[in-house]
C-alpha cells in the first residue's frame, strides 16, 4: 500500500499567480490549472487499488490559503511514501518557449530522482510539451522539497506567460494528458492493481453520482432531484442517472453557479 500526498500549488488568490492577460484575457489562475490536474489524478486513481491518497490543498474552491508548513506537516505526520506538488511556471514574459520542468531537492534521495525522471519522461510522452529549458529535470531548494521526510517532486507543467505554452495548458485535454502521465507512473512505481470493475471515469467525464468528486455531489444531487440533469435515460441501482456525461469543467461550473445562489 503506497501513500501518496498530492497538492495543487498555491490558492486561487495568490498574488501574481495567473496567466498573462495578453495571452489569456481571463487571466486564468494558477491554482485552477493545478487543481484541475490534481482532480483528474484523484479521479483516475479510483480505478486502482493498493494506494491511499491525501490531498494537501483546498481542493474544493481554492479560497483557503493552506500554508506550506501545514501541507508538509500533514504529509510527514501521515507517513506519506511520496509527495507530489503540482504547479505551473512563469518567467518568459510573453515570449516563446517554455515547457515542463520537474524538480527535486539538490540533496534529494535516489528514489526522489527516480520519481522525478519517470514523471518527466511520462509527461513529455503524453503531452509533447518539451519546451526549451536547458535543465528540464532540475533541482530546487523549495520548501516542500526541503522539509518533507519522504521522496518528493515538484512539477511545473508549462509557462503561464509563454505564447507557446498558454494555448496548450489552458485546454482540458492537456490537463487530462498530464493526469494520465502522473497516474501511469504512480501505478507502475506503486505496483497498483486495476480494479475488476473500475469506474469509467478515465475519459474525464462523470456518468454517475458515485464518480463525482466529493465537493460536487451536493450540487449535482440538487440538480438531479430538480430534473435539471437527467442523462439519456439509464438509471443506476439507486434510481439516479447513470449516463449524465458531465465533463470536469462543466461540474466545476455548476458548483460555482450553485455557490453563487443560481439554483435556489
Amino acid at each position: 500500500m503506497i501513500k501518496i500526498a498530492l497538492g495543487a500549488g498555491h490558492y486561487i488568490n495568490t498574488e501574481g499567480k495567473r496567466c498573462l492577460k495578453s495571452l489569456d484575457p481571463k487571466e486564468t489562475r494558477e491554482w485552477w490549472l493545478n487543481d484541475r490536474i490534481c482532480d483528474y489524478v484523484e479521479q483516475r486513481l479510483k480505478n486502482y487499488s493498493g494506494y491511499q491518497l491525501l490531498r494537501l490543498d483546498d481542493s474544493d474552491d481554492g479560497k483557503d490559503d493552506i500554508a506550506l508548513s501545514t501541507r508538509v506537516n500533514k504529509a510527514n505526520t501521515w507517513g506519506a511514501d511520496f509527495y507530489l506538488s503540482v504547479h505551473h511556471n512563469a518567467g518568459i514574459n510573453g515570449g516563446s518557449g517554455g515547457g515542463i520542468v520537474a524538480y527535486t531537492h539538490p540533496d534529494a534521495s535516489k528514489t526522489s530522482v527516480e520519481w522525478r525522471d519517470a514523471l518527466y519522461a511520462a509527461l513529455i510522452a503524453h503531452t509533447g510539451l518539451k519546451g526549451n529549458r536547458a535543465t528540464p529535470k532540475a533541482t530546487g531548494n523549495y520548501y516542500v522539497l526541503r522539509k518533507t521526510t519522504m521522496p518528493a517532486v515538484l512539477l511545473e507543467l508549462g509557462f503561464m506567460d509563454s505564447k507557446t505554452d498558454v494555448p496548450v495548458i489552458l485546454t482540458d485535454s492537456y490537463a487530462q494528458s498530464c493526469a494520465d502521465a502522473i497516474v501511469e507512473v504512480i501505478v507502475k512505481r506503486g505496483a497498483l492493481t486495476k480494479k475488476a470493475a473500475a469506474a469509467a471515469t478515465t475519459s474525464g467525464r462523470y456518468n454517475t453520482m458515485a464518480q463525482l468528486p466529493s465537493y460536487a455531489k451536493e450540487t449535482i444531487r440538487k440538480l438531479v432531484d430538480a430534473g435539471a440533469i437527467a442523462g439519456g435515460g439509464k438509471k443506476d441501482a439507486n434510481g439516479d442517472p447513470a449516463d449524465m456525461d458531465l465533463s470536469h469543467d462543466m461540474v466545476r461550473l455548476l458548483v460555482i453557479n450553485d455557490r453563487m445562489g443560481c439554483y435556489k
